[in-house]
């Protein structure tokens, strides 16, 4: 499957950093730069606070704006919570659901992440599904098993006409803010299952449409051998997002492909 017919995405995961001051210098330095390009869609995710005054700095920009996490119900009692609804109230676009940080700190299921998927695109956000095995299961020959688990449970009740409005991220957990990337390769291999699986479920057509990011210590040395594995369409890019520098420079990197 050839990919020059699926854009670039760079993604930016700010996690639990940024003030709302920081987050504004931050993202003011990112228009600046990237706020006009149009060939590769960059996107941050700032923090649920920072989320306002960052919208409104991404006003007529071609950087869309998401959110780290979201709530699977519309509405009601759960404290600390953040519904699809509030987040389209911000202008938010993109919301990233299931990061291993969310799996294994907070016990998400690959059921919940699912319900998630399916409220999110419920409500015309695209939801950035996050996979990814553990060192453990790597080393002892899991990681596609583990994969396509979180494939088919995360994925399972999608409609084949949403399928375009997915974005997946693989991100293999023993490399997230460790330093240790998956080689070019590894990533790729990884990648392609990924692919396999959405035309098995989805079809090969509207798997071609799919774009896959790899997450996972990407930093402007080893972004641009990524981004020619033909399976991988961009990053989600956590540490080194929190610089504009390096952040653009990844961005760059993608745009140096197209």
């Amino acid at each position: 499957m050839s990919k020059n017919n699926r854009r670039y995405i760079i993604a930016g995961n700010w996690k639990m950093h940024m003030t709302r001051a920081d987050a504004q210098s931050l993202v003011t330095e990112l228009v600046e730069t990237l706020g006009r390009e149009t060939a590769v869609r960059t996107l941050v995710c700032p923090p649920f606070t920072a989320l306002s005054d960052v919208g409104k700095i991404l006003e007529n920009s071609n950087i869309a704006l998401g959110a780290q996490n979201m709530h699977a119900e519309p509405s009601g009692a759960f404290t600390g919570e953040v519904s699809a609804a509030m987040l389209r109230d911000l202008f938010v676009t993109h919301v990233i659901i299931g990061h291993s940080e969310r799996r294994s700190l907070f016990g998400e299921t690959d059921r919940q992440v699912n319900n998630k998927v399916q409220a999110a695109l419920k409500s015309s956000l695209k939801p950035i599904m996050c996979v990814g095995e553990s060192l453990q299961e790597r080393e002892a020959d899991q990681t596609l098993a583990v994969i396509e688990r979180q494939m088919s449970v995360g994925l399972a009740k999608v409609a084949k006409s949403k399928a375009e409005q997915l974005i997946i991220a693989y991100e293999p957990i023993w490399a997230i803010g460790t330093g240790r990337a998956a080689t070019p390769a590894m990533a790729q291999e990884v990648h392609a299952a990924i692919r396999a699986l959405l035309a098995k479920q989805f079809g090969d057509e509207k798997a071609a449409q799919i774009r896959i990011l790899y997450g996972g210590s990407v930093k402007p040395t080893n972004a641009k051998e990524l981004f020619e594995q033909e399976d991988i369409d961009g990053a989600l890019v956590g540490g080194a997002s929190l610089q504009a520098a390096s952040f653009i420079k990844i961005a760059q990197a993608a745009y140096a492909m197209m």
